[in-house]
């Protein structure tokens, strides 16, 4: 650290020495909490703050030694681990190819695809350790021969000679029935009784799609819930000042031509989002009422239009699916199975267009074209998988109708003798048909449109041009394919695989369309508007989910002749025997409280306190993120005052001045910096020469000549920030 300098005797009076603040400043620092680390001192001076928090005793410090040593070995094998696990994360090169080319709003439709195929691969990875890792190695005992049931269906359906033709394996592999009898399905998990085995097969194949549920909605209410507090501290209309992105934005340990084109391309795109925003706020601020009022009338004219096609979409897919369940008797059963995924595949691809296309007439800025899209496309896929559900319950398990063909079993066991199979198949075709669609998609749509573009030249062909890479659609479609994989887990326990491959592959496929044949948007916006939306269009289908497997798992009867809960009336059913039978009566007791309106009304009571002081909490803490601001405009305010001040007081230096000795008065009198190795914050830099002539007064002061209107040129200099400057 810098010893204090030594100065002349003779100084102004009222001005302390500077050796005595030299001493103060060295006391307030080791008296400081703040950690050495984050003090803005340079090594050297570190290192001496250091020494002097070194208490006294030789036990404490060699104590103190082996804390701060394990505490730095742990940060660095951190830090190394977090290297590591950037370096060999999936697609991290391609990552920063796809933000620096296109911006930071088409790599987080990536990104999102990445933290999908990490979802499945825990849901698949709960799967194989609790169910079917225990099933090879414990080998339950064999339940035996199937029940043998006569059903007595009245005018029961004969197949018909037509449909064996169609009965290849391909045809086999694309519905599901070629893997009918394998894991993939429900009807193969069959075990005996487990009154004697310790661990229970049914219980973990109850449990296991609510682990899944459960784990996959606690990855992402944390994954949308990581930008909040920033956002909060910041405010709404934070944004980081231009001057900082323009001097501080490029890497200069970038030495590969390759990287030096991406990242420029990344800082420019960042120049458009901003300049953007704030041409988008400049125009928003100069509406008057009459404009906003007719604003208003074209987002509702547009929404209310969105809405009835919505409508007429739904309504299409239920008569659809009620259409292929209904004429399962016809020779072309095996082309009508495909009928309601084919109809929502189509509307799926039709309505984000019309969507995007009625958006765009209102001129809305990206982010808010780019979720209301995102909104209205969602609640079109997640309305038609919820109607196509609607429509299975209604055939399978007569769901709002008449119940005269469920009455003897609990479901229609005429046309489905094993309805958890059957379900199962519907959503392995819907899966399979929607992975399809989107390599037919990339290849025979968008390819030959951007050869033709590409090979051509003429008006048509420019007004034409290569596909825009749309995001609204592309995260619908990876979403809609995530919420089929979420509703299968019970039927099909194995579809998380079946998905992780088709996003395995689907991140390629789209990374050649988006690189090869498609255009970037020519409004980027940012991520980090987008991204709080997928997140909870994600959670909204997984809601979509878990509510029809809720309601099967505990009301519907399950299939008399497969699986593993042939016997009883509802695989919930296995929790109770399971308690029964292998806790004692304390802990029987136990969880009936626990399951008991006596314990239900006390936590809810509970729980409304926690929230209520969570919410107050919140406020408080946003009433004081207020005030903080405010104070920071006012210290900045006064700070001002202060430079004002100086710039009235000091003197100016002029061309009378001569190089000579100064006077210590003179000397004195001026502040200087009592931070060690460097000025403290805050305290006045070298200043411009004034632009007038100076005088000298009376006291010997120098004034600047005043300005036109009569004020101080030095005071001109200086002006109050704004609050939005700020």
């Amino acid at each position: 650290m810098l010893p204090p300098r030594s100065v002349p005797s003779e100084r102004a009076p009222g001005v302390p020495e500077p050796e005595e603040l030299w001493e103060a400043e060295m006391e307030r620092l080791r008296c400081s909490g703040t950690p050495v680390r984050g003090l803005p001192y340079a090594m050297m001076d570190k290192r001496l703050i250091w020494q002097l928090r070194e208490p006294a005793g030789v036990q404490t410090l060699r104590w103190q030694r082996w804390q701060r040593r394990r505490q730095t070995v742990e940060r660095r094998l951190r830090e190394a681990a977090q290297r590591l696990a950037r370096g060999l994360g999936l697609w991290e090169a391609a990552l920063y190819e796809i933000g620096g080319l296109f911006g930071t709003g088409i790599r987080s439709y990536f990104t999102f695809l990445r933290f999908l195929l990490l979802l499945n691969l825990l849901s698949l990875l709960l799967t194989t350790s609790f169910v079917l890792l225990p099933l090879a190695w414990l080998r339950p005992p064999d339940p035996g021969p199937a029940l043998n049931l006569t059903l007595q269906c009245p005018g029961s359906r004969q197949s018909q000679p037509g449909v064996l033709r169609f009965h290849n394996q391909l045809w086999h592999v694309l519905t599901g029935r070629a893997f009918t009898n394998t894991y993939l399905f429900y009807g193969a998990y069959r075990v005996g009784p487990e009154s004697s085995s310790v661990y229970s097969i049914h219980l973990a194949y109850l449990l296991s799609p609510l682990a899944c549920l459960l784990l996959c909605f606690c990855g992402t209410l944390r994954r949308m819930v990581k930008g909040l507090p920033q956002k909060t501290l910041l405010g709404q209309g934070y944004q980081a000042p231009l001057s900082a992105k323009v001097f501080s934005s490029w890497d200069f340990c970038i030495r590969v031509q390759e990287a030096a084109i991406i990242k420029k391309h990344e800082i420019s795109n960042e120049f458009k989002v901003e300049l953007e925003e704030g041409r988008r706020f400049q125009l928003m601020q100069q509406q008057t009422r009459a404009q906003r009022a007719c604003h208003l009338l074209s987002y509702l004219r547009v929404n209310i239009l969105i809405g009835l096609l919505v409508v007429g979409a739904i309504s299409a897919i239920f008569w659809a699916t009620k259409y292929s369940q209904d004429n399962k008797e016809e020779s072309l059963f095996l082309l009508l199975q495909y009928l309601p995924p084919g109809v929502i595949a189509l509307v799926n691809f039709l309505g984000p267009l019309l969507f995007t296309f009625l958006v765009q007439l209102e001129n809305y800025p990206p982010n808010t074209e780019i979720n209301l899209t995102l909104i209205w496309c969602v609640a079109l896929k997640l309305a038609s998988l919820g109607m196509f559900s609607f429509s299975l319950g209604q055939t399978i398990l007569c769901i709002g109708r008449d119940k005269t063909s469920c009455e003897s079993y609990g479901y229609n066991a005429c046309d489905y003798q094993c309805w958890e199979n059957s379900v199962g198949e519907e959503l392995y075709k819907l899966s399979i048909f929607n992975f399809l669609l989107t390599v037919a998609f990339a290849f025979l749509v968008t390819l030959p449109r951007r050869l033709l573009v590409d090979r051509f030249s003429g008006r048509f062909w420019a007004w034409l041009q290569r596909e825009e890479f749309l995001v609204p659609k592309n995260v619908l479609d990876i979403v809609a394919g995530q919420t089929v994989t979420w509703m299968g887990l019970f039927y099909c326990p194995l579809l998380p695989l079946l998905n992780s491959v088709f996003l395995f592959l689907t991140f390629y496929i789209k990374k050649y369309t988006l690189l090869k044949n498609s255009r970037a948007s020519s409004r980027p916006f940012r991520a980090s508007s987008s991204t709080f939306f997928f997140q909870l269009v994600l959670l909204l289908g997984l809601l979509l989910a878990a509510v029809p497997l809720g309601y099967v798992v505990s009301s519907i009867h399950s299939s008399w002749d497969c699986g593993l809960f042939t016997n009883y009336s509802a695989p919930w059913q296995v929790v109770p025997e399971l308690v029964a039978l292998g806790l004692p009566p304390i802990g029987q007791r136990a969880l009936h409280y626990l399951g008991s309106h006596a314990f239900s009304f006390p936590l809810l009571i509970m729980l409304s306190l926690v929230l209520t002081v969570c919410i107050s909490q919140t406020q408080a803490n946003a009433r004081a993120i207020h005030r903080l601001r405010k104070q920071l405009v006012w210290q900045v305010q006064e700070k001002w005052h202060l430079v004002e001040d100086l710039s009235r007081l000091l003197p100016e230096p002029g061309p009378s001045n001569s190089p000579g000795p100064k006077s210590p008065a003179s000397q004195a009198s001026r502040p200087r910096s009592f931070c060690p190795g460097f000025p403290c914050p805050g305290s006045p830099g070298p200043r411009a020469p004034p632009p007038g002539p100076s005088v000298v007064d009376a006291a010997g002061l120098h004034s600047t000549c005043p300005g036109p209107h009569g004020t101080p040129a030095s005071a001109r200099r200086f002006r109050f920030p704004s609050v939005a400057e700020l």
